[in-house]
Formats: structure tokens, sequence, C-alpha cells
């Protein structure tokens, strides 16, 4: 069956009548095309101008894209130098079978066919359709291009009668033999052609005609296909293709559409397609050299009718169904030409489109609903092609631009919304000013202002096509001029619409795709900068980076030049500079995952590259404080993890192996060096250099990384340190645990800053005293750092004071940090403390004498000196206890090998002996050891023994330091065990015995160290010789009171 016709168009008749064997029909009567048509329609006019005998006047010359006299060589039937006349007038049929002439309806010149649209002509097309209120001076006043004018004195056709039913018979009964037969030889082909076509005449008039066609449509289209198949494609000897084209053309006039409705159909269209523009180039189609050789004249003669052929049955095409939907069908088959690399070809599909749009603009039907949807993507190849290098394919690019335009004027009129109408008022204004500003001749030799041009007149979804099809063209250019032009274009386009886009990611990825092909240094940096306007859009800015972060990391040198060199506006700097960091914030906000999110690493790295690149350094700035602590956070997540530990999406590496040098760790720990560096903190990140400051944000030592680098900036960055710490009042408590620890710890050293006393105190004690209290041992450290930093601030420690409890029982931890951090507070408020305090602090502080962690031990003895030299004098009761337990320690210390523990010792002793009123032997001072001097160590132990009488056990105290795990402390507290046995209380000593002392000192003897047993064995010897005299005076003792009674 025939397809149904739109619109109620009448058939046109194709004319086409020439001399052979079968007998040719003639059509009853043309028909007109279209409305107000003339009786002859310009296709007939423009066929028999390209085929008929009689000599056309020239055409005077008009403006055109064109260069030279080219207008009167063009292919679509202007008129022709005399000299050619005979050989190019005669048509497929006149070389074959003698010189009937052959006429073929197509375009009309006599349109507008300019961008001066007629608001009459749009009301016509538009009845029924939206109606808007515009006026004349809306459309009519863009600027006219010249156009062609037609000559008037063309020769008529002369028709022939209607073939009767037995010619008709006979012409069925041929196509019938070879449609169940084969075609041998080019005449054989040539009269079934002509055969097929003489035969299509007849369908108007006799039903079996359209009956049988239609019938043995898919047999017809298969012969087709196998006879262009036969065609060689390295050159044209035959007239066979001409002839294929011709027949097509008459088919298709008489609603048999050979090239559209299935798929043998398209692929029929896409040989022909292939057959006539991928011919070599060693002639040109539609151009003919003025002086040749008969020959060559002939050959070249041959090319241009069968191109001429193919451009007409387009243009019959467009003329049969001129509707939106059916032009996209013919643009597909030609765009893959428009795109070639092979210059030729570029060249015979830019003419054919050229044409094509011509006689669309001409023949079109606005008819709702439209279907056109690749507006977009035809004009960015033509535009690419107004800048192509070949000027012939630029200048027949341009004509068709031209043609472009008229139509999507009108298109653009008749689909616009009733309440949109104000807008496209608006549209065509600025549309008609940009065109006063440019010479017409020369604007659609300009792609950049074509571009700015169409862009009013583009959806959204049509300038994504638009810059889809840009980039899509860059990695097959041919030439680089091209790959210029197509850059212009993108970023033209980009600047004048970037509010409008859609498919954003889409256009990303390409860009990101194209990168590595495109080797002109300027295109790329165009490219660069249309993601540069992407991404500074606040509507795009996530869009763009979420998409650019979903590569491998570490980037290649292409993505990573993109991120160095994005040109983004001073106005939006930071806004890009944030968005990126946010993303990096969130993933610090959560609780700990399994794995760490790829984000994550993602957006480290982005920093790292974009810092490098320094294109956003007032945004750097402007950022410090949280670009700062959001990395140390990212270190402190990173410690310790591979990037098997990342969460990397599946496909996201293929095939490329991630190299086993790289870390989440070694991103972090780059991004936080490039950040110092590029805000100029030089000294910072010298000193953290010097202190081995990055190995410890490593590691373990992590806060002590953190500590230093925030001391770092206190001393040489004080306006960075005051922003971070305000940055940290309210943020501090977010996120997980890592996160709030290393803020935590940047903000506590911070409260050494004057600026700390300004803070509430809800947001400086009260929360160090909420970290006091958590189980986590850091956190405790972190509080007592901050209270230490806090307690220099006089006005601040009656604050600090209420904390107290805590900070005492902080110095019976376990961890030295802690511990220390207790005893550096508790120096500060000492003399705040009353005398219960101070009682309870020292006996927790005679614990720590002796404690293997020098620093602890060292420190405790600091602090009870301290505290004794706070007692108030009324006071001294309270505490005198706490000082007599502390002789002894630190009188055995005073002999320890640390020589800063024995200095420390010595002072706080004598310390004590002041606040009891004491005057100690110069021996006490003595830094030999004492175990050399016996002398001296008699005259220590007497001053103490009996000092110590009814006070404290002395002897009890010193023995049990006869077990200390340093050598020192062990040989001089049983020296000083064996010395003092003289001194004490006999009476005491009597009561307990000497057993439990003699007991400890043998098992001494066993000793590995000799001069520890030596000194044991002597002690042992003096205390049971004070036992033994002991013993004695109890019998002497007895024996007097017996002998008393004796002499009673």
């Amino acid at each position: 069956m025939p397809l149904p016709r739109r619109g109620g168009e009448p058939r046109l008749a194709g004319a086409r009548v020439v001399r052979t064997s079968l007998p040719r029909a003639t059509p009853r009567s043309p028909k007109r095309v279209g409305r107000g048509a003339p009786l002859l329609s310009h296709a007939q006019r423009l066929t028999r101008r390209r085929h008929s005998s009689e000599q056309v006047p020239p055409e005077p010359e008009q403006a055109d894209f064109r260069s030279g006299k080219w207008l009167q060589e063009r292919a679509g039937g202007d008129a022709r130098d005399p000299r050619h006349t005979p050989l190019s007038r005669m048509g497929s049929r006149q070389r074959v079978s003698g010189t009937e002439e052959v006429v073929i309806p197509c375009a009309s010149d006599s349109d507008s066919g300019s961008v001066d649209l007629q608001l009459s002509n749009l009301e016509d097309i538009q009845k029924g359709g939206p109606s808007v209120e515009f006026t004349d001076t809306d459309i009519s006043d863009i600027p006219i291009l010249p156009q062609e004018t037609l000559p008037e004195n063309l020769r008529l056709v002369t028709l022939q009668e209607p073939l009767n039913e037995a010619s008709v018979e006979r012409l069925i009964q041929s196509i019938q033999e070879v449609l169940h037969g084969e075609l041998k030889g080019e005449p054989q082909k040539l009269t079934f052609l002509r055969s097929l076509s003489s035969l299509s005449q007849t369908i108007p008039y006799d039903q079996s005609t359209e009956s049988f066609i239609h019938r043995h449509t898919a047999e017809i289209v298969h012969v087709l296909s196998v006879l262009v198949q036969e065609e060689s494609l390295h050159s044209l000897n035959s007239l066979v293709r001409q002839e294929i084209f011709v027949t097509i053309t008459d088919l298709s006039y008489q609603d048999v559409h050979l090239l559209f409705g299935s798929e043998d159909r398209e692929d029929l269209f896409g040989l022909i397609t292939k057959s006539i523009i991928s011919l070599p180039a060693i002639s040109s189609p539609i151009q003919l050299p003025r002086i040749v050789s008969n020959q060559a004249i002939q050959q070249e003669c041959l090319y241009r009718e069968t191109f001429e052929a193919f451009s007409v049955m387009l243009q019959s095409l467009v003329i049969k169904d001129p509707h939106l939907e059916f032009f996209d069908s013919i643009f597909k088959h030609i765009d893959p030409w428009l795109q070639s690399d092979r210059d030729h070809e570029r060249e015979r599909a830019t003419s054919v489109m050229a044409q094509v749009l011509k006689c669309l603009s001409s023949y079109l039907n606005l008819k709702l609903p439209l279907q056109f949807q690749r507006l977009g993507h035809l004009v960015a190849v033509m535009a690419l092609l107004c800048g192509d290098p070949l000027k012939e394919v630029a200048e027949e690019a341009a004509e068709g631009t031209h043609y472009l335009l008229h139509i999507t004027l009108r298109l653009k009129y008749i689909t616009q919304d009733r309440d949109n109408g104000k807008n496209l008022k608006e549209t065509l204004k600025k549309c008609r000013e940009m065109l006063e500003q440019y010479n017409l001749k020369g604007f659609y030799c300009c792609p950049f202002k074509i571009v700015q041009v169409f862009e009013v007149f583009l959806d959204s979804q049509e300038l994504g096509q638009f810059i889809m099809t840009i980039l899509d063209s860059l990695k097959s250019l041919p030439h680089p001029c091209i790959q210029q032009t197509a850059g212009e274009l993108l970023i033209t386009l980009v600047k004048s619409a970037e509010a409008r886009f859609e498919k954003v990611p889409e256009i990303i990825g390409v860009i990101c795709a194209r990168l590595s092909i495109i080797t002109l240094t300027s295109v790329r940096q165009q490219i660069i900068n249309t993601v540069s306007l992407f991404v500074s859009r606040p509507k795009y800015t996530d869009i763009v980076l979420s998409h650019l972060l979903c590569h491998p990391v570490p980037y290649d040198r292409h993505l990573a030049e993109l991120w160095r060199t994005l040109e983004v506006e001073l106005s939006s700097t930071t806004w890009v500079l944030w968005r990126l960091l946010r993303k990096l914030q969130k993933c610090h906000e959560g609780p700990p995952q399994e794995k760490m999110t790829y984000v994550a690493v993602a957006v480290t790295d982005a920093l790292y590259e974009v810092l490098m690149g320094n294109k956003l350094r007032a945004a750097a700035f402007r950022l410090f404080p949280q670009l700062l602590m959001t990395l140390l956070i990212q270190i402190h997540h990173s410690i310790g993890l591979t990037m098997s530990d990342v969460s990397i999406p599946s496909g996201l590496y293929a095939e490329q192996e991630i190299p086993t040098e790289v870390t989440p760790l070694c991103f972090a720990i780059q991004a936080t060096k490039t950040l110092l560096l590029r805000t100029l903190c030089w000294q910072e990140f010298s000193i953290m250099e010097k202190n081995g400051g990055w190995t410890l944000l490593k590691g373990e030592g992590h806060l002590q990384g953190v500590f230093l680098l925030a001391n770092a900036l206190m001393e040489r960055s004080r306006l960075f340190a005051y922003k971070i710490m305000y940055l940290l009042v309210p943020l501090i408590n977010r996120g997980n645990d890592k996160h709030k620890l290393t803020s935590a710890g940047f903000f506590v050293e911070l409260l050494k800053s004057p600026m700390a006393r300004r803070l509430p105190r809800l947001y400086s004690t009260t929360r160090l005293k909420t970290w006091l209290n958590e189980e986590s041992e850091l956190f405790r450290i972190i509080a007592l750092r901050g209270l230490h930093n806090l307690v220099r601030h006089r006005d601040m420690r009656e604050d600090i004071k209420s904390l107290l409890p805590c900070i005492l029982n902080s110095l019976q931890e376990t961890n030295e940090r802690i511990i220390l951090l207790a005893i550096q507070i508790l120096l500060q408020l000492v003399r705040m403390l009353d005398s219960t305090t101070l009682a309870t602090m020292m006996k927790t502080l005679l614990s720590l004498f002796g404690d293997v962690r020098q620093d602890v031990h060292r420190f405790s003895m600091t602090l009870f000196g301290a505290s004794i030299k706070a007692v108030k004098h009324a006071e001294k009761e309270s505490v005198e206890d706490q000082v007599l337990e502390s002789l002894v320690p630190l009188l055995l210390f005073s002999q320890d090998e640390n020589d800063e523990i024995a200095k420390e010792s010595r002072r706080v002793l004598t310390l004590c002996a002041r606040f009891l009123n004491w005057k100690l032997p110069r021996e006490v001072y003595c830094k030999d050891p004492l175990y050399i001097k016996p002398n001296e160590v008699k005259r220590v132990c007497k001053f103490f023994g009996e000092k110590s009488k009814g006070k404290i056990d002395i002897l009890d105290q010193t023995l049990t330091y006869s077990k200390d795990p340093k050598l020192p402390i062990r040989r001089t507290a049983v020296l000083f065990v064996g010395l003092l046995s003289h001194y004490v209380d006999t009476s005491e000593l009597k009561r307990k015995g000497t057993d439990w002392i003699e007991n400890d000192l043998r098992e001494l003897l066993q000793d590995p160290e000799p001069s520890l047993r030596i000194i044991a064995s002597q002690a042992l010897f003096r205390i049971q010789r004070v036992g033994n005299a002991s013993e004695a005076e109890i019998s002497i003792s007895w024996l007097r009171k017996l002998l008393g009674c004796v002499h009673a």
C-alpha cells in the first residue's frame, strides 16, 4: 500500500520524457506544489535549466557566501558558462537513448529564503496553532541577505499522451522478469530503471500499476540495493547510479517511498549515499575546470550529472514530505559524511545539505506535532563546517546555515507557548540586534557569531545536543584549525547560555574523555575554561565536581591539568572551593565506616591539584581555617589505611592497577603541605619539618603533630590561628570521634591566646570539664592540655579552680601524660588551695615518689615542694605528717643516678627542713655516693634518726626502699638501715624485734650486685648486734633486779 500523504497535498507528476524502445508515460497534467505555486514548479524549471538545449542568459551577480563567479556554476541550477552548455545540459536519457528532455520537480528559489520572515507567511503556516500578538517589526526587520533571482525565459516542457494498457502491461512484464531474474550489463540495468520510472508515471490514472508497484516494493528495493552494491566505489564509469537516483525521484513523487519505512529501505538510502559521496576525489562533482580535454570534460560531466541527480533526489523527497521529522531521516544519513575526515567527502555532503536546507526552507510544513529532535546537533555541525579550512566547504556551509536560521525562526515561532510570546518577541529582538552588528556576508563565515545568534533560539535540550556534538567531533577532527573552531564554538555557547543546560554530567564526562586527544594548547584551555564556566555556576557546581571526582586517583596528567588550570571568576572562587571542601567534610560527619568512602580520597587529591595550580589562591586564603582543619581530620582518618581499605566504585579502575605507594594518607599529607605553602605559611612549614611534625601526624602521635602545628600558627600567623579558634567554637563537637579529637586538639592549643579570655565559659571550662569525664584517655589529655593553657590567664583561674576534684583524680591515672598535665595545672593553682586540699594532694604525690617514669617522679617532687611553700603558717600542722613522711624518700632519691631527680630531691628536702625548722647537715648536699663516705653517712643517719624519734618509723620506711628497682636507691637504703639502727628508739625496736629486718637483708645477700651484697651483710651484722645488745641489756637488767633482791 502507498504511504499516507501528509496534509492532503496533491501528488506531483514527475515529468521525465525520454526516447527508449519502451513507450514512455506523460502525466495528464502537472500538479501545483504547495500554496500559491505556479503552474510550472521551480523543480521543473530547475531540471530544464540543467538539461535544456536552449542557451540560458547569465544572471546578474548577487552578494553570496561563495567567492568569485561560483554562483553561476552551482549545482542548484544557476546560469552556466556557454562553453560548457552543450555537455552540461545533456540528461542521462539524452546520452543513452536520444535527446528527449527530463524534468524533475525540485525546490523553488522564489521563496523569501532569508532571515526576514514575513509575518503574513508565518500566520498562514500557524493557522490553528497558538496565537501570539506580534508586529511586523518582530520578525521582518531582521537584516536580509540578498537572494538569487531566477531567469523568467525558461522553455516549457512538451508533454506526451498517457500510455495505453498494452504498453503498461509490457512495462510490468519486463520489470517482473528482472525481479525474478538477474540483470547483466549496463544496458539491461538502464532499461530496467527507465521502465520502472516510466511505469511510475502511470500511477495517477492506472490502479493496477499502483497496486503492482506497492506489492513489489520490497523486491524493487532489493534489486536497487544489488545494483548500487555492484557499482564500483573507486570510480564512476556508468550511468547506473544516476538512473537509480532519477528513478527513486520519480517514484517518490508517486508516493512510492523506497528510502524510508523499513530497515531494508533505510539500508538502501545508506548505500546510495555512500556510493556517491565516498567516490574518490579525482574530480570534484560540483566544479568543472575551465580548460580541459574532451574526455576529462565528459568524465566531469558524468560526475556533475550524477551528483546533481542525487541532490535533486533528496530535494524531491523534501518537497513531497516537507516535515521536519522527514528531513531528520535525511539528515541522519548525511550527518556522518558532514563530519568526515576526508575533504572531498565533507565538501559533497555539505553541498547536498545546503541544497536540502534551502529546499526545506521553501516548502517547510510546520503542522503540529513537530518531531524534529536534533536541531542543536544540526546547528553544531553546520557551525563547524562554516569554519572548515576548505574554502568550498565553508562557503556551502554558510549558505546552508543561512537557510537553517530561516527554518529555525519559523520553527520557534510555531512551537512557542502561548504564555511565552513575550519571551519569543524579546528573543527575536536580540537576534535582530546581533545580526545588525555584523556584516551579513561575513557573519555566516564566523562560527562563533553564528552560535551567538542561534543560541537565543535553542532550548536546554538542543543546547546539550550542540555541546555534545562539538565534543564528539573533537575525537576525529582532521585539521587543527577545526579543533580551534570547535573550542571557540564551545566556549562561546557556554558563555552565552551557561544557565540553560540540562545534561551537564554527560557534557563533563565527554570533556574528560576528550582531553587526552586534544593536542592544541589553546583548545585544551578553551575546553578547560568550559568546565570552569560550568563549575562556577551554583546550579551546576556540585554536579560538575561530583563527576570530576569519579575518576581514578591519582588523577592522570590530563585531569590534573584540568584541576590546576580551572579559571573561575574571583567572585566564584570561594564558592567552588567551598563546595569541594564540603564534600570532604560530609565524609567526616557520620559514624566511622568499615571502609573509607572513595569520595574522601578523590576530594583530597583534587584539593592538592587545585592548590598546586594556585588559580583559586584568594579562596584558599579565605577558607584557610576550614581547609586546614578538614585536611588534618582527613589525615587522622587515613592513618594506617591503604587503597584496599577504601570503598572504590566497581569498574573505576577496570584493569588498571593501583600503585602500592598510593595511600589515602599520602594524598592528605601532600594537600596539607601544599595548603601551607600556597598560603605563605613558610615558617610554619619549616617548624613542622624540623620537629618531625609530618611524621607525628602520620602515626600514633597524630595529636602531638596537631599540637605542634597549632603552636606554630600561634607563633607565626596569629590571624589564621584566631580564625581557626572561632571556627572551631561551634563545630568542635560535631562529626565522629576522629573529627572531634583533631578539632579539640587544635582548639585547646589556641587557648594560650589572649583571645581565649573572650570565649564564653560554655565553650571553655565547661567543655573541658565534659572532656575530663570522658572514658577516652585522649579526650582527658586534651581537656587537661586545654586547662593548662587556660590557667596561664590569671583571670580564668577561679573558673578552673572549680575543676580541682577532676584534676586531682587525674594524679591517680596510669597514663603518664595525664599525670604530668595535671601536675602542671596544679603548679599554677597550688597557692589557691586550702590546707585540706593540699594535704590530700601531698599524700597522693608521695605515692608518685620513686615512679619509674622519671618525669612523673621529678615533677611530683616539684609539686610537693610547691605545696610546702604554699602552706600558711597557721595551717602547718595539717600537712606536717606528709612532710615527715617525705624525708626518707627525698633523702634516698638525692642519691638517684638521674641528676635532675637527685637535684630536685635535695631542693625539696631543704624545703621540708625549713618547714620543720631543721638545719640539715652539710653532708646531705654531697653529690658523691654516700656509701663511699661512711663517716658522712653516720652523721646524716644520726641527724635523721634523732630528729624523727617518736614521729615516724624511719627504719621501717627506709627498709621499704631496699627493694627499689634502682641500684643506687637500694644500696643507700640498705646502708641507712644498718646505720639508723643505732639511733632509733630501742624500746620500739625491742617491741618489734629485728627478725623482719634480718629476713629482708638476708634476701639481699643473694643480689647479683657485689657492692649491694657487701653493704647488706654489714647492715645485717649491725642489726644483729643491736638485737644482741638489746638481749644483753635485758639479761643485765634481770641480774641487777635479782642482785637487788638478794642484797635486800
